[in-house]
């Protein structure tokens, strides 16, 4: 019985992280898609494994079928949310290289049903052909088409148009950095695009705007506001990293850790992603605010 243990373990190990990442895309937060990859063990753990041809396309069908189940709860859970619902901000995976899923893609696919956000990221994402992506969330391959048309068009314009180098993309939080906490109104202008968009996901758990906060003259005066609050001036840049493909810091806010990621296009920024909501600061980042 031991062996066949560690047989189930070892053959389903290769395809943990990309079921994680599937699974995350999918349900926007680490722990519930960690939950979902384990449950996918133990159902690879009772099956005939030997007369599974093609395990990952196997286990990826049970990873999106049991997300399909979750997202039918989690929608209610997230109409009532308080403020903003953010995705779980989670540092890139720099050994798989980026999938392209940022923020703004996400948040994007919050608006399409359960199954056209599984056709899209299957097929477009995860490079599944269309008869695969039928047999994982039981539709045929033309509706399944279908599905992920109507995603495309959805998200379309959710994907960078042209990508900003790693230096460019330092320089641009560093001075936005710099013109929030200094409270600087005529640089951070400069910084943001006209229709910039800011969102800040506090749960109802810690202050944060309860409304997503649109256009350059709200959004710098939305900060130049934070910079006049007691306390504002102590805040600490962390470290730098990147949350999703996007340039992103984690910095301590009077006390609390919270991340911020920067859409960043044309040279300007035009959506400003903050998370303070504590219950979805991974520990991989808490550790970067104690380091």
């Amino acid at each position: 019985m031991q062996t066949h243990d560690t047989s189930a373990a070892e053959s389903f190990h290769p395809y943990r992280s990309r079921l994680i990442r599937l699974a995350y895309r999918m349900v926007g937060t680490m722990a519930d898609a960690e939950d979902i990859v384990q449950d996918a063990y133990l159902r690879w753990h009772r099956t005939d494994r030997a007369g599974v041809q093609e395990p990952v396309a196997f286990l990826s069908r049970i990873v999106t079928r049991l997300c399909l189940d979750f997202l039918k709860s989690a929608r209610v859970q997230r109409e009532q949310y308080i403020g903003p619902w953010l995705p779980e901000p989670v540092l890139d995976w720099h050994e798989e290289g980026e999938d392209g899923v940022t923020f703004a893609l996400m948040l994007a696919m919050e608006r399409l049903s359960p199954l056209e956000r599984a056709a899209f990221l299957l097929h477009d994402v995860f490079g599944f052909s269309f008869n695969e992506v039928a047999h994982a969330i039981g539709r045929d391959a033309a509706a399944c088409r279908q599905l992920a048309a109507r995603a495309r068009t959805h998200v379309r314009n959710s994907r960078p148009r042209f990508p900003v180098s790693a230096e460019q993309s330092k320089s641009i939080v560093d001075a936005f950095f710099t013109a929030t906490r200094g409270g600087d109104l005529n640089a951070l202008v400069s910084l943001l695009s006209e229709n910039v968009v800011t969102y800040t996901d506090g749960g109802g758990k810690v202050p944060s705007a309860y409304r997503p906060v649109m256009g350059c003259d709200k959004v710098s005066r939305f900060f130049v506001g934070l910079h006049r609050k007691p306390g504002f001036h102590s805040q600490l840049l962390v470290a730098h990293c990147r949350i999703d493909g996007l340039p992103s810091f984690v910095s301590l806010e009077q006390g609390l850790v919270q991340t911020t990621s920067l859409l960043i296009e044309d040279d300007v920024i035009s959506a400003i992603y903050i998370v303070r909501n504590p219950d979805k600061l991974s520990a991989g980042i808490i550790n970067l605010s104690s380091v």
